[in-house]
């Protein structure tokens, strides 16, 4: 019997143990999607508990807590910081088989030195020694430096100022942290407070948007600025993606009729989604920015709940939609114009894994190595299961060696775990496969094959 989670976590044979240690164990970390706040990296934030860092925000956490009987008062409410730790403290050990009790403990592992298993008898303890640790040292810049991050890639709205991706790339002291254009708010027009976002952007922009002109004109200028600080890529939740095309006419008056608070029609908003996003896809190959698609959510569920507590709070779930005829048309659109930009694609669905990597199959070449991407296990995915098989279905349908690897599409500090939880993966399936005969067994050539999904293809996919 293996000891619980022990050097050789994950690992079960030698062949990949190897391949771990002399190769991916030591990659630096290139993280080019998650749901970090530069504010708190400019001001290298520091932390008065454990709560702080590992339950604020965490709708992971939130939602088994919830499962678990625990009352919102110590999930979301004002309980105090200590009582919502002891309740996790509780929630923890029945949550075997849940990616979350894995990454628990290599969380408390990696940055406090706590080998114990969290449980209401260690809770005290735990509590403690995790509250020295992070007064002491354990500020953000300190975990991100631990971690062996080389860059971060936030998720930014269009209106957003960038100040404090200002203020870090100033300091000069410290790793890249770059901003993610991410233009939904101006794509969902048939949400409520898509007036208010133009209200926004009129003013960040300076540009009176009265019509469709002026609103592409208002955000290909927050392309612009974003371009100067960096930016390297875009962002879009396609919940679903969909494709009518309509002329610049039709949708001129479309968008004047929501800005007049007028009801629209269904063809409308896919007319207007449609030529928004072509538009924007073209802006980003202009400036040689990747394009992330991320497909298949239902959001929002408990209608209760999101007007008590809003989004992003642990009430989404797996979409269950056809996409893919509207999602080809999308990308032929562009690829016709040769406007198509490097696009990376996340399907929440598993059912889709094959939908997804077969179309990024479509649209590979242009002399770019790995130009189309089908992206790692996302969200309700990213457990053993779902790494297994996105890393797998890749490797049936496309070329392994050019994935980006993962990503943390995290809002905590402390989730660069999942990196090494990824990693765990990749290398005991192909250990295994050596060990079965089903590749040769050169440790060099698998390795740095290794070494490149883990750091250096996502490094040069992104500095191209």
């Amino acid at each position: 019997m293996k000891p619980f989670m022990d050097e050789n976590f994950l690992l079960n044979c030698n062949t990949s143990i190897e391949l771990y240690n002399k190769f991916a164990k030591d990659m630096p970390i290139f993280d080019y999607h998650c749901h970090l706040d530069a504010k708190e990296i400019a001001e290298d934030k520091k932390y008065n508990n454990i709560t702080e860092v590992w339950l604020y925000g965490d709708h992971y956490k939130w939602r088994l807590m919830r499962a678990k009987g625990v009352p919102e008062k110590f999930i979301t409410g004002d309980g105090t910081d200590k009582e919502k730790f002891m309740k996790w403290a509780e929630t923890i050990p029945y949550c075997i088989g849940n990616p979350i009790y894995h990454w628990t403990h290599m969380e408390l592992k990696k940055y406090f030195d706590i080998n114990e298993i969290l449980s209401p008898k260690t809770a005290e303890h735990i509590w403690t020694v995790c509250n020295e640790k992070l007064k002491k040292d354990l500020t953000v810049k300190n975990i991100i430096k631990k971690s062996n991050v080389d860059a971060i890639f936030t998720t930014n709205e269009p209106t957003d100022n960038l100040e404090y991706h200002k203020k870090i790339k100033k300091d000069g002291d410290f790793i890249n942290v770059l901003p993610t254009f991410r233009p939904d708010k101006f794509i969902n027009i048939e949400k409520n407070d898509f007036r208010d976002w133009v209200k926004k952007l009129e003013a960040v922009s300076e540009i009176k948007i009265l019509n469709f002109d002026d609103l592409i004109n208002a955000l290909r200028s927050r392309i612009k600025y974003f371009n100067s600080i960096g930016t390297k890529i875009s962002d879009h939740a396609l919940d679903p993606i969909v494709y009518r095309k309509g002329t610049k006419e039709e949708v001129d008056i479309i968008f004047k009729k929501s800005l007049e608070n007028k009801p629209l029609e269904n063809d409308e908003i896919e007319k207007y989604k449609t030529k928004v996003l072509i538009l924007m896809a073209k802006e980003y190959y202009k400036y040689n920015w990747a394009m992330q698609i991320h497909i298949g959510v239902n959001r929002n569920n408990n209608s209760k709940m999101m007007k008590t507590l809003g989004p992003d709070t642990g009430y989404d779930s797996i979409g269950d939609y056809q996409f893919s005829e509207s999602l080809i048309k999308f990308l032929d659109s562009l690829e016709k114009k040769n406007k198509l930009p490097k696009t990376i694609m996340y399907c929440l669905n598993p059912r889709d894994n094959e939908v997804i990597a077969t179309i990024a199959g479509c649209f590979q070449g242009n002399e770019i190595s790995g130009r189309i991407q089908y992206g790692p296990a996302w969200w309700f995915n990213d457990h053993i299961d779902g790494m297994k098989k996105q890393i797998t279905t890749l490797a049936n349908y496309g070329v392994l060696s050019e994935f980006l690897g993962m990503l943390t599409d995290s809002r905590s500090f402390l989730s660069y775990t999942r990196h090494e939880y990824f990693r765990r993966l990749l290398c005991e399936i192909l250990g295994q496969w050596i060990e079965f005969g089903e590749l040769p067994n050169d440790i060099d050539a698998i390795g740095n094959i290794i070494k490149d999904i883990c750091y250096n293809n996502a490094k040069k996919y992104f500095s191209e």
